[in-house]
């Protein structure tokens, strides 16, 4: 993939990253991890999909499901304008500025209609959100930027749900990231928005212990019947040693889960 040459501020840096991405990144700003990886993995390949991703940062999970081909467009929101701009250079930097579009925008707010023609109520095959884990505190020891992509500040994981049901149309997907102690919120959520949750994927960072992360995929307007796959494993046991499981690193190197996690 060709790279456009681009500027970087005193307070970037340039990243690579998988599938042959480099990534602009805010040096007080939180950073890509394995979270966005995975979600972006998670999503079944739909060539011809018109795809928004809520929350959207760098725009990492966009690029991911991009140069994968995992769907022909996205629409990226993000309500740090400081991002928001960052995304559209990000786009420019990976030559992906035709398939991904940036509107600055709270997911809250954002109107059906608003940002580009056609996408708006019910417009969209895919969402995806990587939301806020923790809820708002007091304490601030950290730069607003980072604040806010952490804290529930700009809304809770229900307000993602919300919004992707207006942006989907009926029987398109939604896929989540979130945290596994917290998952009656994000199942109260989905429900209040009228999305069934069809397939969830527990996270472990090792066997034996629990869960740091949970998948989910939910459809809209959809009949109950949800699939738990089988729990992905991140990291093997060997005492000393912190390497990838064979599932994580066919994931890392695929861009995609195995078939047994897709059924049925």
């Amino acid at each position: 993939m060709m790279m456009a040459e681009i500027e970087l501020f005193d307070d970037e840096t340039l990243t690579p990253v998988n599938d042959g991405l480099s990534l602009i990144q805010k040096k007080d700003g939180l950073t890509f991890g394995s979270d966005a990886y995975l979600l972006a993995a998670y999503v079944r390949r739909q060539s011809r999909a018109k795809a928004a991703d809520l929350g959207s940062g760098t725009g990492i999970i966009p690029l991911l499901m991009l140069a994968r081909d995992k769907v022909a467009s996205v629409t990226a929101l993000e309500v740090q304008p400081g991002f928001a701009g960052l995304i559209e250079r990000n786009a420019r930097l990976n030559s992906f500025e035709d398939r991904l579009s940036t509107v600055c925008a709270d997911i809250r707010e954002y109107k059906p209609g608003q940002g580009l023609a056609g996408q708006g109520l019910g417009s969209f095959d895919v969402v995806t959100a990587n939301p806020p884990y923790m809820k708002t505190s007091g304490r601030r020891n950290e730069s607003e930027r980072k604040y806010i992509a952490r804290h529930e500040v700009m809304g809770g994981v229900s307000d993602f749900c919300k919004a992707a049901a207006r942006l989907l149309r009926n029987g398109g997907l939604f896929y989540v990231v979130w945290r596994p102690d917290r998952l009656g919120g994000l199942m109260s959520g989905l429900a209040c928005a009228g999305l069934e949750p069809k397939r969830m994927t527990f996270v472990h960072s090792r066997a034996g212990l629990p869960p740091c992360l949970v998948l989910c995929e939910a459809k809209k307007e959809a009949s109950e019947g949800l699939f738990v796959t089988p729990p992905l494993i991140m990291y093997s046991d060997e005492p000393g040693r912190c390497e990838y499981t064979p599932g994580l690193a066919k994931i890392y190197e695929t861009g995609d889960f195995d078939e047994h996690y897709k059924r049925p």
